[in-house]
């Protein structure tokens, strides 16, 4: 088992959480860290773009893990995992564009 299954394993049994919700924590905990790293707002491309660079490397190292250790590879699971990851953020981008939800909207 790879170092980042052992991780998601150990984070599911000790959070409480399931693997489709630990998607969607993991997402959301990417794009607010990002903007506050990058020191940027939500409307930015910067933070959802991370996510999906973050989702995309972790669903090719669970393909490469499958490749590895010989186990049945599920592309819709994959497809599943980078869905659930990117909702949220996807949509926090959406609205903080075209709504005032996050503060004064831009032009």
């Amino acid at each position: 088992m790879s170092p980042l299954q052992s991780v998601k394993l150990w984070l599911v049994e000790h959070a409480g959480l399931a693997k489709d919700a630990l998607h969607i924590h993991i997402g959301l905990l990417l794009f607010v860290g990002s903007a506050l790293v990058f020191r940027c707002s939500v409307r930015s491309w910067k933070p959802w773009a991370v996510v999906f660079a973050a989702a995309l490397i972790g669903e090719a190292w669970d393909l490469r893990d499958s490749l590895v250790h010989h186990t049945p590879i599920a592309l819709w699971a994959n497809v599943h995992d980078i869905w659930n990851t990117m909702l949220w953020p996807s949509l926090m981008v959406l609205l903080a564009r075209t709504t005032s939800l996050f503060g004064v909207r831009s032009g």
